[in-house]
């Protein structure tokens, strides 16, 4: 089965609801970029996080880039990106960092990414300069920190449910998924308390889909109570842009000597994506031509 995500809204138009199964899409991020637990579930969260953010864009070279950087981190930056296609991709700074746990045996993930410090958000549309949003992390458990985004950033009042769930000894990603619920401008005081009693009767996101609920059901039970129409379905994937050609661009900003030095005591310039760890690799002969291609466009 692949990741879906799914939108649905009330028949009044007072609420949307998004959910959505991340399951394999975070599995091959945790798998590519060989993450502590603790470092799989932050990752995990913001690559789920994205993808819903990913998907309200309809533009369609539009993508929308999320970057958590706690204060005193041990996960460093944690960046999560996704086009309006249903393509999520992301990476942690510090992959490796140590894992601990409250007593109750879950996942201490603000300790790893940090309580305090900033959430970045930047939509581009492709079309001239991108928006950046900004706002102050105020737990570090990511779902948390999303909610006070759209509260603080887009004045829109929002539940976001985010969860991975790890094998218990091997680490490795068994279930990932989002759910997020916003009250649109016709929502009344009874919308409101009707969500409120659906979001404290919700399980967690992983607790719903270890159930074998779909994401439709998922939505349905956020918006219990009301008549639901779905917007959309589509699939997601992690999926990487990167190219050669992306690279060669990069390097055509350079300087002739700084592109000349590129080169390795073996006679090598190698780039390693962020995102996929695919290894570019260019040889001096190919490195003359880069520099060669650059003046021929001057």
């Amino acid at each position: 089965m692949s990741d879906r995500i799914m939108r649905c809204i009330t028949s009044d138009g007072a609420v949307m609801a998004a959910a959505v199964d991340t399951s394999n899409l975070v599995y091959t991020g945790a798998k590519i970029h060989l993450t502590s637990p603790v470092a799989t579930a932050a990752l995990g969260r913001l690559l789920t996080a994205a993808a819903i953010m990913g998907n309200q864009l309809k533009q369609d070279n539009a993508s929308i880039t999320l970057r958590i950087k706690g204060d005193n981190s041990e996960t460093g930056a944690v960046i999560a990106v996704s086009d309006s296609h249903g393509n999520v991709r992301g990476y942690v700074e510090n992959p490796d960092c140590p894992t601990e746990y409250y007593p109750n045996g879950k996942l201490n993930v603000a300790k790893a990414v940090g309580k305090t410090g900033i959430l970045n958000v930047m939509r581009d549309y492709g079309t001239g300069e991108p928006y950046l949003g900004q706002v102050q992390l105020i737990s570090g458990e990511i779902a948390e920190d999303i909610t006070n985004y759209y509260a603080t950033s887009e004045q829109i009042p929002t539940v976001c449910a985010l969860g991975v769930l790890l094998n218990k000894e091997t680490h490795e990603v068994m279930l990932a998924g989002g759910l997020l619920i916003q009250l649109l401008p016709g929502a009344d005081d009874s919308t409101i308390d009707k969500i409120e009693k659906n979001v404290s009767e919700l399980e967690p996101m992983t607790t719903m889909l270890a159930k074998g609920m779909s994401i439709k059901e998922i939505c349905e039970k956020a918006l219990n109570g009301f008549e639901v129409e779905v917007l959309d379905e589509m699939p997601i994937k992690y999926a990487c842009s990167c190219s050669r050609e992306k690279v060669i661009n990069a390097f055509i900003t350079l300087s002739d000597d700084e592109i000349r030095s590129l080169a390795d005591e073996k006679g090598f310039a190698e780039a390693v994506c962020h995102f996929c760890k695919k290894k570019h690799r260019f040889s001096k002969m190919q490195l003359e031509a880069i520099i060669k291609e650059k003046h021929s466009n001057d």
